[in-house]
Parts: structure tokens; sequence; C-alpha cells
């Protein structure tokens, strides 16, 4: 996995120069494009993440490197922000703001992956207890996506309102879509408005479905109501995979929303009115839907952890009784 990320981090590396000697920004500030010299942090970002592979494939995995290793996949972590937003846009035929900045945030996503395999590498097994049928998570964990479900509430109850021609805080459903129209919002984005449905309600059930596939029976192994996969165990990476995304991009998005949120409803910075009629308005919407992405993402955070854990020693149980099959005498 070592060599994996060891061209991972080459290429990264020599995709921020490429950008950057074409000044083609990879960061956005907003709606605004950032200067393109930062391009040169993915450069040495690169650069050091191949330098710390090398050391570890001569050296060994050795206690310093894999923490150096855990800290550039924290910040691969961070570059990838925002990946969550780029493929929903695509999922309903609209186009990025970037490629070169969606571009970043794929190489950013697999480097994390890479680089996370890379620090786990080598070390010792865990010790496997017996593992019963697949159960569901600890009570913590249960309680933890409730709250995550019933956060989404007002969000989709605020964008139903306006998909079915409703008003809410001083904006009907038809100025909203005008608004989507004006945005550039694509035609299976319009549609599904015109037919009394919200992408974003839809997308908000598919992740509360989801959450509770990470913390019941049904997400480890296929339910009944499954054709032709009934029984099977299911794939760790199906669930995981945009778990993690979705965990890594809308934690901390709701998280500094909540905060600049805070900071207007004390006045402590200015609340721009956007397309709402005054900037309490804004305000409101601001809180409703900061508040779904920040106990959501918290929530699949907790429940992916979990679900990792849980599925680690069912694994490992597995391995374990492999290994005894295989040393019975025949």
């Amino acid at each position: 996995m070592s060599w994996a990320a060891m061209l991972w981090a080459a290429t990264y590396a020599t995709f921020g120069l490429a950008c950057t000697q074409s000044r083609t920004p990879l960061f956005r500030l907003g709606d605004t494009p950032a200067p393109p010299a930062l391009g040169w942090a993915v450069v040495a970002m690169g650069t050091l993440a191949a330098a710390t592979c090398v050391a570890v494939v001569r050296y060994g995995p050795r206690p310093t490197l894999r923490a150096l290793v855990w800290v550039l996949c924290g910040l691969t972590a961070l570059a990838a922000f925002s990946l969550l937003m780029d493929i929903i846009t695509l999922m309903f035929g609209q186009g990025v703001d970037s490629w070169a900045s969606a571009t970043h945030h794929v190489l950013a996503a697999a480097g994390t992956l890479l680089l996370a395999a890379t620090a786990r590498a080598d070390r010792p097994p865990a010790v496997a207890h017996p593992v019963p049928t697949p159960s569901a998570a600890p009570r913590p964990v249960l309680i933890a996506a409730c709250a995550g479900t019933v956060a989404f509430l007002p969000y989709a109850g605020m964008k139903l309102m306006w998909a079915s021609g409703g008003t809410f805080a001083g904006v009907s459903g038809e100025e909203m879509r005008a608004v989507s129209q004006r945005n550039g919002a694509s035609g299976i984005w319009l549609t599904l408005e015109s037919w009394g449905l919200d992408a974003t309600t839809l997308l908000a059930a598919l992740g509360t479905f989801l959450l509770w596939g990470l913390v019941r029976p049904w997400g480890q192994v296929f339910p009944r109501w499954t054709p032709f996969l009934h029984g099977r165990r299911v794939p760790r990476w199906l669930p995981l995979t945009p778990a993690l995304i979705g965990a890594a991009t809308l934690a901390p998005y709701g998280l500094f929303g909540l905060g600049y949120a805070a900071l207007a409803t004390a006045d402590a910075v200015t609340m721009r009115r956007g397309d709402f009629p005054t900037p309490d308005d804004a305000l409101l919407v601001t809180w409703i839907g900061m508040t779904a992405f920040a106990v959501f993402g918290l929530a699949l955070t907790i429940a992916a952890r979990s679900y990792w854990l849980r599925t680690s020693a069912a694994r490992s149980r597995g391995a374990v009784d492999r290994d005894v099959s295989a040393g019975e005498p025949r």
C-alpha cells in the first residue's frame, strides 16, 4: 500500500504544479476562486507525502513516520472538502463550478484512503472475540442516529413547503424555482420541483437510509427485501464510502455554518439577505439548514465509526475461523 500511496503523492504533486504553472485556481473562497498561488500548498503536500512514503518503504512504519502519515491524511481529508457537493451537482445534471477543483477533491479523497491504509499497515492484528450474528449498534450510537434523523425534519419540511408552492421565510415556491433557474439548476432539478419534489429532500432521505443501514443489522447482511442478495454479507466499502464522504463534507460545513449563524444572531457579523426579503429570513433558513447538516454529519461520523469497528471484529472472527479450519486434520 505504501507504493500505491507513493504513486498517488507523485501524481498529486504533479497535478498541483501543473495547475499552479497554468494559473488555474484549485481552491475557492465562497463563490470566488482563490489565488492560483495556493496550488503550491498542493505541491508541497504531495512532495512531503511522497518523501514520507519512501521513508516508510525503506525504514518501515516507525511511530514518527506513522504519525506524519496520519497528519497528511487529515490534511488531504480537508482538501477533499465539498467532494459531496460535486457529486450531487453531477447526479442532477449540473456542471461543477471548476473541473480543476473537482479533480483536486477526487485526488485528495483518494489520497486520504491510501494514506490511512499506509498508516494502518503492519499493525498487530486485533484480538478476535466471538462475534454473534450482525446486530444493532450500541444504544448511544442509535441515539445519535435518531438525532441525525430528527435534525433533517425541519429542513425537509422547509424544502417541501417551497416545492409544493407554499411560502416560507418570505419566499414563495415560485420565487424559489426562479432562483434555482437563475442559479443554473439543471432540467432534472427543475422538473422535480415542478412535480412538488425537492432534490435535496430526496438526498436527505437517502442519507437517512444510509445512516440507519450503518446502525441496524440489515446494513451488514442484506435483508429479505433485497432480491437475489438476501443473506449475503454487505461489502464494507458499500456503505462506508458514501458515509465517509458525507461525514467529511456535511459535519464541518454545518458546524462552520452554525458558528456563523451564532455570530450573526449576536450581531457580531452581518448576515446577507441573499434571495430573501430580510436578513432575519436568511438567518432563519441558515439555522435550519446548518443545524440539519451539522447534526446529521456528526451522527453519520459516529455511525460510520461504529460500523467500521463492528465489521472489523466480524472480519477478524472470520479470519480466525478460517485459520482454525485450515489447521484441522483432514
